[in-house]
């Protein structure tokens, strides 16, 4: 079953701004071995959706050419079911197109900076680009806490992840360095000839992000291509984390001696 779509990128790109559109073209791109689709039932019972809300989602996701649905016929004589996958090589495509727009917002910062009459370096270009585009949405102060520089470290993951990234985190030190793997780096092909470029960039991305989020007292360093589409971040927070610990009170009777 075929059907006419648009295949215009920039339709595609305002349709995954919807979260569950995100959501649904993120399924079927990560299924299990051997699947090939899903329908519209399975897809809404996977993400806990009404279906009707699916099917509305699957169709506009189909005519901008992110999806594919073809009709295939089950064991029984039933109607045959409409099964949707990903449309091959268009996901890459929406990534590329992804990092060209950061990386040219990026040469645009770090011209507007030379033109003010300041040189920017890449990791300059990259944290200012950041630090505008970072909602601090909560307490600007540092995390005092594993838990709580691990939630900040959280949230600058979820802006990487919007920027193209695809980003792993595990902690050590006690919970105060967060080493993150970038899979899937946006400017890939540009750092095999310019890693010094990217890696800057890189490392203003995250501490933009994160002196946005309340986090300006920390190192950054990145270690370039620990697999061949890979890079390592460390975050070691420099604030002290600090134990609540409550321990209970001894219980004053105010009883005089019993008889």
């Amino acid at each position: 079953m075929s059907v006419a779509h648009s295949g215009d990128p920039a339709v595609g790109a305002r349709l995954l701004t919807s979260p569950v559109r995100r959501e649904i073209v993120d399924a079927l791109a990560n299924l299990e071995h051997g699947e090939t689709g899903m329908s519209a039932a399975a897809l809404a019972e996977l993400l806990e959706l009404h279906v009707t809300t699916v099917r509305f989602h699957l169709e506009q996701l189909v005519v901008a050419g992110i999806l594919t649905v073809e009709a295939r016929r089950g064991a029984g004589a039933g109607r045959p079911s409409k099964i949707y996958a990903v449309e091959p090589g268009r996901l890459e495509v929406g990534e590329t197109e992804d990092a060209y727009r950061v990386l040219l917002e990026l040469l645009a910062e770090a011209f507007a900076g030379a033109n003010a009459g300041t040189i920017l370096t890449p990791e300059d270009a990259g944290r200012r680009w950041a630090k505008h585009r970072v909602d601090p949405g909560g307490p600007s102060s540092p995390a005092t806490s594993p838990g709580a520089w691990l939630a900040k470290v959280g949230a600058m993951l979820d802006h990487l992840s919007d920027w193209g990234y695809s980003p792993e985190v595990a902690t050590v030190d006690q919970g105060r360095t967060a080493e993150i793997t970038l899979h899937k780096c946006p400017f890939l092909d540009l750092a095999h000839t310019n890693p010094q470029v990217v890696c800057g960039v890189h490392r203003g991305l995250i501490a933009g992000s994160m002196e946005q989020l309340g986090e300006d007292d920390l190192t950054v360093s990145l270690q370039p291509f620990t697999g061949p589409d890979t890079c390592l971040a460390r975050l070691t927070t420099r604030t002290p984390f600090h134990r609540n610990v409550t321990r209970a009170q001894p219980t004053l009777s105010t009883q005089g001696p019993t008889s």
